[in-house]
């Protein structure tokens, strides 16, 4: 899944109503759980070079391996292992409250190392942040 391949009908259509954009956010607030949003975020990781995890209870990654400029990039800046390459990250978690789920959104590029645990390096974007929050008001989730 790329990073912003995921989103994209939801990227223009942020951009082409400036007056009607949500708050960016990588929370939001569902009465139930939000099974379609995990299913719809399973079905946009099926593409060539992502793959798909359920990580935990709640927890779904959706992981692809980047082009070679950026993941070299990663590697001499994060003191990457060149034979287990970086890779881009969403994660969504969820989480049971008194008011029903609360969903989280991760985005970072995970950088194996050498020894040790590999380095989650964070991505900020708005234009990401936006793609989220509009993807969580379409689901049906309200923005926290």
């Amino acid at each position: 899944m790329k990073l912003f391949h995921f989103f994209p009908a939801i990227a223009f259509i942020v951009a082409c109503t400036p007056q009607d954009v949500p708050i960016a956010s990588r929370s939001a607030q569902f009465e139930t759980y939000p099974q379609r949003l995990f299913d719809t975020f399973e079905i946009n990781c099926s593409g060539p070079g992502e793959s798909f995890e359920k990580t935990g209870n709640r927890t779904f990654e959706c992981s692809e391996f980047l082009p070679p400029n950026a993941a070299a990039y990663l590697i001499l800046n994060y003191d990457g292992h060149p034979q287990d390459l970086p890779q881009s990250v969403i994660r969504l978690t969820s989480t049971k409250t008194n008011v029903g789920y609360r969903v989280d959104a991760q985005v970072f590029f995970n950088v194996p190392q050498k020894t040790g645990t590999a380095v989650e390096v964070p991505v900020e974007s708005k234009v990401l942040d936006q793609a989220i929050s509009e993807l969580y008001q379409t689901m049906g989730g309200s923005l926290n």
